[in-house]
């Protein structure tokens, strides 16, 4: 865990705003998933943070890879591209899947060569794959509860539990090759039965298929979703994955294969952002902080995350609630209205965030002139 003086060091020498990367953390949350969850392959969804270092420290740590992009896929390949072509195929057929279930013409193109897994989930997929790709293995995303979640799924993607079997012969009957099933419950989600209820889903399913004579479906996704301990209102980890473990023992055969994607589970924690007091004013009788970060970069997840940032000051004193606002000159530019933070802080004086690695930095932006802030790798 880096120490506030640490903080402090870094930020005298590289400046501010900065964004701090802690691979010890990053490796030890890997650690505890597979842990936690012995059956389960971690596919890490590399949208929550698509930093090519963090990617690089989960290649070498053993994990495996969610992407939904060809700016993601080429992310991961980065790590493989010594190898010769037939070990880069093997690679890709055992380590990534493409879980973007509507995709380009052109991305299907340039994935087909690798035989990739993909997920699916409506006709018109069908007949994108088998015309682009149609030496993919294809994986049905079923659509699930997400009653609960701070970011919900399900009204985009996914088919329903009475079109699923539908869904999955007519794409064997267009000559794919369907692996399996997948399903996503929402991210950040508190609400455990939903993965209860989803893993009852998926194993009826694949009942009904071995029952109408489809044998080739040996893989389940359980998709994302796994809660960051952002408070001390999130259940803690192991209290999920020992229910989810219990499920899975119970309705689906050993001879399947179990992945996950764990985005914010595995890089929430890694980080901290490290930013400056530029300004302070009185609006309206309240304290307002002005630093030199905000909604369009580091804290980007207040506005399309649901997420809720707090800061801790370096400095102590008689606190006050108050807003703190990001650089620019949008109003929306609001991070927080509810901080309480030491009343006597002054230009200059630093403030740090923690718990902001996911869905973070992946969505900053250039906005106003203000570029994203510095990121920092520790603990390589």
């Amino acid at each position: 865990m880096i120490t506030a003086n640490q903080l402090q060091e870094l930020a005298t020498t590289h400046g501010t705003p900065l964004f701090i990367i802690d691979h010890d953390e990053l490796r030890n949350n890997y650690a505890i998933f597979k842990n936690n969850l012995p059956r389960v392959q971690a596919y890490y969804a590399v949208k929550a943070n698509p930093d090519p270092v963090i990617v690089k420290t989960l290649f070498e740590a053993g994990a495996s890879f969610d992407v939904s992009s060809i700016a993601e896929f080429n992310n991961v390949f980065e790590n493989i591209k010594d190898l010769s072509a037939e070990d880069q195929h093997q690679w890709v057929w055992e380590n990534i899947i493409y879980a973007n279930p509507i995709k380009a013409e052109e991305t299907l193109t340039e994935l087909d060569k690798y035989q990739p897994l993909m997920t699916f989930d409506n006709r018109e997929e069908i007949f994108k794959i088998r015309e682009h790709a149609p030496s993919s293995r294809v994986v049905l995303r079923l659509r699930v509860s997400n009653a609960g979640a701070m970011v919900e799924l399900s009204s985009k993607f996914g088919a329903s539990h009475d079109e699923a079997l539908e869904l999955i012969f007519e794409a064997v009957n267009a000559g794919l090759t369907v692996a399996g099933l997948s399903f996503h419950v929402g991210s950040q989600t508190t609400n455990f039965e939903n993965y209860m209820q989803a893993i009852n889903m998926a194993a009826l399913i694949f009942k009904e298929v071995k029952e109408r004579g489809y044998d080739k479906m040996d893989l389940l996704d359980i998709g994302g979703g796994f809660p960051a301990p952002y408070d001390e209102s999130v259940k803690p980890f192991s209290e999920l994955a020992k229910r989810i473990n219990t499920e899975l023992d119970r309705l689906i055969p050993e001879d399947i294969k179990i992945i996950a994607e764990p985005g914010r589970f595995l890089v929430a924690t890694t980080a901290t952002a490290v930013s400056k007091i530029i300004g302070k004013a009185v609006r309206h009788g309240k304290l307002c902080y002005y630093i030199d970060d905000g909604v369009y970069h580091t804290f980007s997840g207040v506005i399309f995350d649901h997420c809720q940032y707090h800061f801790d000051a370096f400095k102590e004193g008689p606190t006050q609630i108050c807003t703190v606002f990001g650089p620019t000159c949008d109003g929306l530019d609001v991070i927080s209205m509810t901080e309480e933070l030491p009343q006597d802080l002054q230009r200059g004086d630093l403030l740090s965030s923690k718990n902001i690695g996911a869905y973070s930095g992946a969505t900053s932006t250039y906005f106003n002139g203000f570029p994203p802030a510095k990121v920092i790798q520790v603990n390589r």
